[in-house]
């Protein structure tokens, strides 16, 4: 019973993503922002300036994905790129006054939206489910790894 309903937990994921992106792009209604976008503009906030692989890194996709995003942004006026002291050929991408109000703003819309969401849930319940979920999503990777 219990590798079923580990099963069932994995196989949930799909959904929850799907509803939680869904969520995002609604909140991102005539911001001018793709949920790629806000994802770069997330790290940023959250880290402060990155190049690229950084970005990649934190978000554990590719690298060259990860430059088409950021080239979004760079056109839309919500990043900049600023010299790196560590790497001459890897800018650091920082947010602009544009940006970074945007991010805060959408941020500030999904907090709403979760507290809503969560006001059902007991501090146990999430704290169960967060264990939960970066345990499973942490033997996942692992399992990844191992040829």
């Amino acid at each position: 019973m219990k590798t079923h309903n580990l099963y069932k937990l994995v196989w949930m994921s799909r959904p929850l993503m799907q509803a939680a992106e869904a969520c995002v792009e609604d909140g991102l209604t005539g911001t001018d922002l793709t949920v790629r976008m806000r994802a770069v503009l997330e790290i940023l906030r959250a880290e402060g300036d990155l190049s690229v692989p950084d970005i990649a890194a934190k978000l554990e996709i590719n690298r060259q994905y990860v430059q088409l995003m950021v080239n979004e942004t760079l056109a839309s006026g919500f990043t900049e790129q600023r010299p790196n002291p560590r790497h001459k050929r890897s800018p650091l991408l920082t947010l602009t006054e544009t940006g970074g109000q945007l991010i805060d703003d959408a941020i500030t819309r999904e907090m709403a939206i979760m507290q809503t969401i969560g006001a059902e849930l007991s501090e146990q319940e999430v704290a169960t489910a967060l264990n939960v979920v970066l345990s499973v999503t942490s033997k996942l990777k692992e399992k990844g790894r191992k040829p």
